[in-house]
């Protein structure tokens, strides 16, 4: 085979998994990504860029694949943009989407289940007009609209794996460091009974790789996930099982008030954490798999069973972070007393989330200051 693929944003919960999987079956293979990575295999070559600086995809387009996997995330005007320019410049474009577009109307949820933006009322839509979900949805608009359908959108569900380990709305840079430090973690009490969905990124790449190339999915969309579920109260008896995790359920209300501030019209953070929480870890979220899965010829009793996912990828930890980890035994150095957290700067300065401006894992190469 001689067919190449360009992976953007290579090196991701997806990405580590799908780049190496596509070599193996015989694709040329580069994986862009903004960190480094070495791969060991002839077919598949690292690339650390910023896919966004000028010139940069020009370039990498220049290569002509024969497909291009895009896990890059677009502000809401990048995208309409860039879309012309990935979709004429390959003869597959798989578009990354998620399944936080879907309403909580239709259980299990199935590739025509509603979408959230078909059944929310104007004024929702502009109050949460940048959350993932809904621009998620415009995006998934954008590439329909191509000329062609040499495209195809996939919508995974929460998907773990190395550095990404999730219990409701929060992220592994809490989590782990939490239970490590043997502090309480406190979670919001109107999502623990719902029914959550986690996939192990391993087999959601197997599901991506069965779509690469592959002509039947030509224009097609698939929720890219395992079909089992259990509450977020039974994955954080998982996780307490499997790494000491001590929790306390509060108050949606104030959960919220701790990780993103006081309700005001002009806290972004906090309206991106209550779509986040109340407009997906709230809604029932069991997946019908079975489009994907006739697809890639495989079966839902062979993918990794959530508690066995989370006990194999929290188990590299031991070496990978372990100054990080450690680092809490012992308590903190002998300081001044004033410590602002490079994490809640940037969260203030870029506008971000404190979820999306964790550093918990500076970079594969580099964890100590």
């Amino acid at each position: 085979m001689n067919k190449k693929v360009l992976i953007l944003g290579a090196t991701g919960a997806m990405g580590q998994y799908l780049a190496p999987a596509l070599a193996d079956m015989g694709y040329f293979v580069d994986g862009v990504a903004l960190d480094e990575a070495i791969s060991n295999n002839p077919r598949l070559k690292y690339i650390k860029a910023n896919t966004k600086e000028a010139g940069v995809l020009e370039s990498l387009l220049a290569n002509n694949y024969d497909c291009i996997v895009d896990f890059m995330v677009y502000d809401r005007d990048t995208f309409v943009d860039w879309a012309p320019k990935l979709l004429g410049a390959t003869d597959h474009y798989i578009y990354l989407s998620s399944y936080r577009v879907y309403a909580n109307k239709e259980v299990p949820i199935k590739e025509t289940s509603p979408l959230l933006n078909d059944v929310l009322s104007a004024e929702e839509i502009a109050l949460g007009y940048n959350d993932y979900c809904l621009y998620k949805a415009r995006g998934e608009k954008v590439v329909r609209s191509w000329e062609r359908k040499n495209w195809t959108i996939i919508r995974p569900a929460i998907t773990y794996s190395f550095k990404r380990y999730q219990l409701t709305t929060l992220e592994a840079g809490v989590v782990i460091n939490r239970a490590r430090a043997g502090k309480t973690l406190l979670l919001p009490d109107a999502a623990m009974n719902v029914q959550a969905t986690m996939s192990w990124a391993g087999d959601v790449a197997k599901m991506i790789a069965s779509i690469v190339c592959n002509e039947k999915a030509m224009g097609e969309t698939y929720t890219v996930s395992t079909s089992e579920h259990h509450t977020w109260a039974e994955i954080a008896e998982y996780y307490k099982d499997l790494i000491g995790l001590k929790y306390e359920i509060i108050p949606a209300e104030q959960f919220i008030d701790l990780w993103a501030g006081i309700k005001k019209p002009e806290n972004l953070n906090r309206i991106h954490a209550e779509w986040q929480l109340y407009f997906d870890r709230c809604f029932t979220r069991v997946i019908d798999n079975t489009k994907i899965l006739d697809l890639a010829g495989m079966k839902q009793s062979s993918l990794m069973p959530l508690y066995d996912g989370l006990k194999y990828e929290l188990g590299k930890l031991t070496d990978d972070v372990k100054f990080y980890l450690d680092f809490f035994k012992y308590g903190c150095p002998p300081h001044g007393g004033f410590a602002i957290g490079v994490d809640r700067l940037t969260m203030l300065l870029v506008g971000l989330h404190i979820n999306e401006s964790m550093f918990l894992f500076r970079s594969p190469k580099r964890l100590t200051p």
